[in-house]
């Protein structure tokens, strides 16, 4: 915080209370340096939620100019000249955001969408905290501007498989990974084994915990990768990154993406493949349209059409897939135990452990880096591993800033080990394999009395509970559990079989 000063504090303090006319506070970065750059970025984003901050050059100088996450629309409730009346405080929601709690059963993540056509807005003006694969029942806390509760209550009598509550107004949007983490309910149905071999692969879960990979969400469902597509964006090779994307591929598809994709193998025409879509905002259409606009000869603009965060899927997808295969080489060659070579934390910093070091430390205080230009890599031939696969991969370890900044990969580091919070688990007996085994929190709420579950039943299900941190992935703390594989085409394979 001391890289600001009391007056651009004041000023920032304002933009984030939606008092500050301008709609941006400019902030001249003195001495030109990343590292200040960066401390600039942190101090203002960590002391001022809902801020976010770009840098620009004008005149050869270097401003760092932070804005209001919620867009110019947040700012446009508040005028010059305006003042908060009496009427204001008896409808907050003109000048506030309202945050709520959305409760969705058996649906994908398109709340925002609905949200916003129900209450006759538009899906910027809903923020949230982070994006959540498909689940059958799950809570999502949601934030939209200058819309009132009653409203948004209104729409629990329109509104099927959703429930909306815990309203209140708030000043500050809501920003992806704002979050603390996320708590999971899992059951598994039909298990076979015995009552101490639970107990035994839970205990272990809670007191050791699971390798922290990254789960196969990560990398895609398709017979394309996602991290193929990122390794050769950083490749620089463009020609093959629009292969990748709309070649035809194996695999089930959308019909219309199959005839999409071939179209565009017979004619490498970017419109005639796009009027075979009837949804264009996917990535396939967009790059189509990119294509259409721009022409093959400037593949990186066309590219551009595409969302920044999708964009970036795709290396941050290379980067995840780098991880996990040298964390599995790291706990092939060392186990579970800290050993000199291996990278901790300490106030934000990797250092590499001494031989005396190792002997104090554990496991879980082990991280691994994502590759990129700004961490450093372990000591022992594991760091070695890193350099030998980006080098097979075409790229130079010592060199990950891309011609595209946005492309450029500064790297992390991340846990090898992680032990969820709130472990509890129960094994139920049960008859019907249709009959839910969870009790809702709506349920609950409802009145609705709990399920009752017979001492000797047909079936025996287990039914766990754990609180994650976030960017953590529960199908790798169920895998660790289950000992099986967790992918997409296993999980179905398993699901028709037992459906059937």
């Amino acid at each position: 915080s001391d890289v600001l000063t009391e007056e651009q504090k004041q000023q920032l303090e304002e933009l984030q209370l939606f008092k500050n006319k301008e709609g941006n506070v400019t902030i001249e970065v003195v001495e030109d340096t990343k590292e200040k750059r960066t401390l600039l970025h942190q101090a203002v984003k960590s002391l001022f939620p809902g801020l976010e901050t770009k840098t620009e050059e004008r005149e050869g100088v270097k401003y760092i100019v932070a804005y209001h996450a919620a867009g110019k629309r947040a700012l446009a409730g508040t005028k010059p000249g305006y003042e908060l009346q009496q009427h204001d405080l008896l409808y907050p929601e003109r000048n506030k955001l309202c945050h709520l709690y959305v409760y969705r059963e058996r649906k994908r993540k398109i709340e925002a969408k609905v949200l916003a056509i129900m209450a006759n807005t538009e899906p910027e003006l809903c923020s949230y905290l982070h994006r959540l694969q498909r689940r059958p029942i799950c809570f999502v806390r949601r934030a939209v501007l200058q819309i009132s509760a009653q409203r948004l209550s209104h729409l629990n009598k329109c509104l099927m498989n959703f429930k909306l509550g815990n309203f209140s107004y708030k000043k500050h949007p809501l920003k992806l990974g704002e979050l603390q983490g996320n708590h999971f309910t899992v059951v598994i149905r039909n298990i076979s084994g015995s009552d101490a071999q639970v107990q035994q692969a839970m205990t272990s879960l809670r007191d050791t915990g699971f390798i922290n990979y990254y789960g196969m969400q990560r990398f895609g469902t398709t017979a394309v990768p996602t991290y193929q597509v990122g390794r050769t964006i950083l490749q620089n090779n463009w020609t093959e990154v629009v292969d990748l994307i709309l070649k035809p591929r194996p695999g089930a598809e959308k019909g219309y993406l199959v005839r999409c994709r071939e179209e565009w193998a017979r004619t490498q025409d970017p419109e005639a493949a796009l009027r075979k879509l009837p949804v264009k905002r996917c990535v396939e259409g967009q790059l189509l349209r990119g294509l259409a606009k721009y022409g093959r000869k400037n593949i990186v603009t066309a590219f551009g059409l595409i969302p920044r965060n999708n964009r970036l899927m795709y290396i941050h997808s290379y980067q995840s897939y780098v991880w996990n295969c040298m964390v599995s080489r790291r706990i092939e060659a060392f186990g579970l135990e800290a050993v000199p070579g291996d990278l901790v934390l300490r106030g934000g910093t990797a250092v590499p452990l001494s031989q005396e070091e190792a002997a104090s430390h554990t496991i879980h205080d082990v991280v691994m880096p994502l590759p990129g230009f700004d961490v450093i890599y372990p000591a022992h031939h594991i760091g070695e591993g890193y350099r030998e696969m980006l080098s097979a991969d075409g790229l130079d370890i010592d060199n990950m800033r891309h011609k595209i900044r946005d492309y450029s990969l500064s790297g992390a580091y991340r846990r090898i080990l992680l032990r969820p919070q709130d472990v509890r688990w129960e094994v139920i007996s049960y008859d019907d394999p249709r009959i839910p085994l969870v009790h809702t929190d709506v349920e609950q709420l409802e009145g609705k009395p709990p399920p009752v579950f017979p001492k000797e039943g047909q079936y025996r299900a287990l039914r766990m509970e754990f609180s994650l941190p976030p960017s953590t992935y529960a199908t790798m703390a169920i895998r660790e559990v289950l000992k099986m594989d967790t992918s997409i085409k296993n999980q179905t394979q398993l699901n028709t079989t037992w459906l059937c």
